[in-house]
């Protein structure tokens, strides 16, 4: 079997693009740069920083081009995709990260985008399986008022 996943976390370089398919259905492109810091061997602190093309569909793809903008934060899961074609300067081919997963960041302003609080980011996924939850739809956990001894728990 062979495995071919990707996981990103970064910012978008630009505002999601919406088109839709001659089938109907909706397609978002973007694309999101990640960063990556280390020391060289002088201990002189180095960056490097990637840009990655973002391909989403059906909801996943309103979703983005509702809640995404230019600087959002987003974490990014799916598979990774190189497409060719021909060109008049010749063979073209771009590498495309195609979505299945996409998890809103955190805004500037200390919330999560889409309204949802900062206590959690909201999901969604390709399919309609899960969609951005409003903050009063969310659960509360309820703590005990009592001090929990550790001497108590079984394990």
């Amino acid at each position: 079997m062979y495995i071919n996943k990707a996981m990103v976390y970064g910012n978008l370089t630009r505002d999601p693009e919406m088109r839709a398919l001659p089938s109907g259905q909706q397609v978002a492109n973007f694309s999101i740069a990640t960063n990556r810091v280390w020391k060289d061997k002088a201990g002189v602190k180095q960056e490097s920083v990637d840009y990655h093309n973002i391909v989403m569909f059906a909801k996943l793809a309103e979703l983005a081009a509702q809640y995404l903008k230019k600087g959002s934060s987003v974490f990014i899961e799916g598979r990774m995709q190189t497409r060719s074609w021909d060109d008049a300067t010749g063979k073209k081919y771009r590498t495309e990260i195609i979505a299945d997963t996409m998890q809103f960041g955190p805004r500037a302003a200390g919330g999560f985008a889409g309204g949802a609080p900062a206590t959690g980011a909201p999901t969604a996924s390709k399919g309609g399986k899960s969609a951005p939850v409003a903050a009063s739809e969310l659960e509360t956990i309820e703590y005990p008022e009592e001090d929990i001894n550790p001497d108590d728990i079984p394990f």
